[in-house]
Formats: structure tokens, sequence, C-alpha cells
């Protein structure tokens, strides 16, 4: 059983990634962990004079976050018919990162999905703070993120831009090839450059890309820079239609890119594809 972790703070967006991840892996046995977080704005405690009223703070929020959570639950397991997929729920007070940290060996997460804004998002950046957070400070399990706009139907083609200069090793793809094998998914393997002459390390990679995609329909690509990467790659991944973009966190340095602020504000919401990015797990 996979165990899928869905962190969420009760906004639409949170609701989208909700609806996604289980549309997804719906045809995988799956335990999907419902995730708040909650902290108390200093404001609201550091002036108590007795751990009593801070106390009653922490318990209100408790509250809250758990009747939410049961709330989305109880929503589930009346309108979700999936005998394969079991809902628990889990209110933590604590860090977003540090919660997610902590629960990823406990809890043996296979996945996390979000969505890419929350409660506060606008559509003036690609990521919503939590989302950048998430991203910068987990390492080390696979992410999907969920535009808000995005309305799953099937995972049928997928895009998987690479400059060939890492290896990937065989469990990183592991979570991608399963949900390739579910779907019957095509993939996009494209590459971003001013020239196309490929080093030796290169056309090694490459062949080990062309190798564990072996079992589905590959089609690689040279796509010409054109400003900059990460306008070639969004250009040519709304050329494609694709369902999914795959990135890994040194894909072109295109990963990067997105999550620094000034890239994300150009980018803006020009895709409306989810993201899935993969753990390096030790790719050179």
């Amino acid at each position: 059983m996979k165990n899928i972790l869905l962190p969420t703070d009760f906004s639409q967006n949170a609701w989208n990634a909700i609806f996604t991840a289980i549309k997804l892996y719906g045809p995988l046995a799956c335990r999907f962990y419902l995730l708040h977080t909650y902290e108390p704005k200093l404001q609201n405690v550091s002036g108590f004079k007795s751990t009593s009223r801070a106390g009653n703070v922490y318990g209100s929020m408790a509250a809250e976050s758990q009747g939410e959570l049961d709330k989305i639950k109880e929503y589930l397991l009346k309108n979700h018919k999936n005998k394969d997929h079991v809902f628990e729920t889990l209110s933590i007070s604590g860090g977003l990162v540090e919660s997610i940290q902590t629960l990823i060996p406990k809890l043996d997460i296979d996945n996390i999905v979000m969505g890419t804004h929350g409660v506060t998002g606008s559509n003036k950046f690609l990521f919503g703070s939590n989302t950048l957070k998430v991203i910068r400070g987990i390492d080390n399990c696979t992410m999907l993120l969920v535009p808000g706009s995005f309305n799953f139907q099937r995972l049928k083609s997928l895009a998987f831009p690479t400059d060939y200069m890492h290896f990937v090793p065989k469990n990183m793809l592991f979570s991608l090839l399963e949900l390739m094998e579910v779907w019957k998914s095509e993939i996009h393997m494209f590459y971003v450059a001013q020239e196309f002459k490929l080093s030796k390390q290169q056309e090694n990679n490459k062949e080990v890309l062309m190798e564990r995609f072996k079992k589905f329909p590959v089609t690689p690509h040279d796509v010409p820079m054109s400003s900059n990467v990460a306008d070639a790659i969004l250009k040519f991944i709304e050329g494609l239609k694709v369902d999914l973009v795959v990135l890994t966190k040194h894909s072109h340095g295109f990963f990067e890119r997105l999550t620094r602020e000034p890239i994300v504000k150009k980018v803006g919401t020009q895709t409306s594809v989810p993201l899935l990015v993969l753990p390096g797990f030790g790719g050179n």
C-alpha cells in the first residue's frame, strides 16, 4: 500500500490537490494522510502571563484544525467509493516543513501531494509561500504540485526536461514508472540547448534514461534555446499539451530558477500542469 501525504490549509487549491491525488492514484491501494499544521501568531501568545491562556489559544486552534480535517475525511468517505483507499487525519502543532520531515520516515511516506497556492495564494506567483518552503525544505520524497485550475482526467502524456548531465538512479524513478505503468503513459524527454552535440557522459546518461523508459513510448526532443531555459521549457510544454511535467532538483537548474522569486514572478501562471518533483537520491 502506498502512503500519500496530503498537506492542506483547507483552501480550494488544497481541495483540488486532494481530488487530483485520489484520481491519479485511483488504480493503486493507498493510505492518504490528511495533514494540517498550525502555529499561533507570536503576538497571540507572547503577552500572556499565564500558560493557561496560551494553552487556550493552542487548544482552540487544535480543535478547529481537527474539526476541519474530520469534515474532509467525512466528505471523502461519503463520496469517494474506492475500497482500496484509506484516509487518516493528522493535526499537528508546529511548522509545516518540520512536521513533514518528521512524518516521512515515521509513516514511510511515498509521495507528498499539495496545491501550488494556499488560502492566501496569489495568481501572480507560480508557487505559494508554503509550497516554496516544502520544495526547498524536503529533499528525500517525491512531490506532486497541483495548480488550482487543473482538472485531472488521465495521465496520457508526460514531459521530462533533462540536460543528460546527471546519472538517474533507478530508485529516483520508481514512483514515476509506477504511475506510467498504471496509466500506460507516453513520455517526451527533451533537451534545451544552443547546440546539441552531447559529451560522452551525456550520451551515456541518455542511454540509461532510454533504458529506464524502455517499456513505454519515449520521444526524445532537441529544443533550441530561446531567451532562457525556463521560457523554452514552458513554451515546449504548452505546445505538447502534456498532463504532467517531471522535474528533478537538478533539471537544467530549471527547478532552482522556478523557486526563486524573480523567476517565479516572470513565469507567472503560464503553466497549469502539475509538476512531479523527483528526489535526488545521490545522482551525480
